[in-house]
């Protein structure tokens, strides 16, 4: 009988952890844009935008929980990687947008915020480094700085500060889901409740994409 009371006691402790997972708090887990804005996901679909720095170390340790929600997206999901862009990050935007360009940037993305924040072989805002250190990794480096200085990544640079504007990103990792809900601290978040409150505001913008 004590065996069972105690079985008890953890099922509903579980089930209130659960609960309280899916049951985001304005305020404590997220606030509202208002104005809402606008995302590039396709009509019917909800979208996450990530904003993130290389050289930000709470957006290296949010990132195995935002694979785990990669892993898991459902079909009407959309993600959006966003660099944030205060002035000094501006060397690491460029990377990521020139990467992106090249195809290669997902594939590399982990080892650059390893080789920045665990060998610390290698700076976010050292751009003349960028070319050397992504030649040793298979990357064209020639290419690689065209692309780097281009009118197509300036254009999307400043693309992003009208995004950070906007969403009003006054620090990285920010997550934002549909252009409405913006998380508080996510990288404080333990990596089940940062899913649970994700996945209950995606559930949120789902139905009031159905009212439009």
């Amino acid at each position: 009988m004590r065996v069972f009371r105690c079985l008890a006691v953890l099922s509903a402790f579980l089930l209130s952890s659960a609960a309280l997972a899916l049951t985001p708090v304005e305020g404590q887990d997220y606030t509202v844009l208002n104005p809402a804005q606008p995302t590039d996901a396709p009509p019917g679909k909800v979208e996450i935008t990530e904003f993130f720095w290389y050289g930000c170390p709470h957006c290296f340790h949010l990132e195995p929980a935002l694979n785990q929600l990669l892993a898991n997206l459902p079909k009407d999901v959309s993600f959006r990687r966003v660099p944030g862009m205060a002035r000094p990050w501006t060397p690491g935007a460029k990377l990521f947008y020139a990467l992106d360009a090249m195809g290669v940037e997902e594939r590399l993305r982990g080892e650059i915020f390893n080789a920045i924040h665990v060998s610390q072989s290698l700076s976010p805002m050292d751009e003349a480094a960028f070319p050397e250190w992504l030649g040793k990794k298979g990357v064209d480096a020639k290419k690689f700085s065209d692309i780097y200085k281009s009118f197509s990544v300036q254009t999307k640079l400043q693309r992003a500060a009208q995004l950070n504007t906007g969403f009003g990103i006054d620090a990285v990792p920010a997550v934002v889901v549909n252009g409405r809900y913006k998380l508080v601290d996510p990288a404080s978040m333990p990596p089940e409740r940062f899913l649970g409150v994700v996945d209950a505001l995606v559930a949120r913008a789902r139905l009031e994409n159905g009212k439009k």
